[in-house]
């Protein structure tokens, strides 16, 4: 499920909105009311139940062949996806559904020395027609050709991502399951 050429994508467990009206989101890095949507390249970090935490890494113009093998894999494609053992009966029962709208009213915001990871609109926004049911998370994975890794727990392979050459994305880290303690 991607958006198509001039559109934006909402994801959302909710098939009832009918208008999206500016709020400051409680995971925000900002003050300032946004209604938040994704561009083709970033859908697929939210084809996953709302609250599950999820480590992203894909390929970018920087990474080298050896954090593509280390971190993606040899010969696995351009992106990995991990999310803990505990979120796989919701990535299977999940009813996800995705909101289009124009483009026109959004513009791409992004961390310091980032890329654009999403983008904001100022106003309120309508969709473009009904939400339409995601489907099968799995099996959107499968078909954009998207590595889902199950962890027991993420922190170790956040780690070598974020230290790594590979593009990278973490969401709803801070629920994730503890660190481990420390060997020593």
């Amino acid at each position: 499920m991607r958006p198509e050429p001039g559109q934006v994508l909402h994801f959302s467990e909710d098939p009832t909105l009918t208008r999206f009206a500016p709020h400051v989101a409680a995971t925000s890095g900002t003050d300032t009311p946004y209604v938040w949507a994704v561009d083709w390249r970033n859908a697929p970090s939210y084809w996953f139940p709302r609250q599950c935490p999820r480590a992203m890494a894909w390929v970018g113009d920087g990474t080298t062949d050896a954090d593509r093998d280390r971190i993606i894999g040899a010969g696995c494609g351009e992106r990995v996806h991990a999310i803990e053992y505990a979120w796989l009966p919701a990535m299977r029962s999940a009813k996800l559904y995705a909101y289009r709208f124009s483009d026109a009213a959004f513009r791409h915001v992004s961390s310091p020395g980032a890329q654009p990871h999403a983008l904001v609109a100022t106003k309120v926004v309508t969709p473009l027609g009904p939400p339409e049911p995601v489907g099968d998370l799995l099996a959107c994975h499968a078909a954009a050709g998207i590595q889902l890794r199950l962890l027991s727990n993420l922190w170790s392979f956040w780690d070598e991502v974020i230290e790594s050459t590979a593009g990278f994305s973490g969401i709803r880290l801070r629920i994730a399951q503890p660190r481990p303690p420390a060997n020593g």
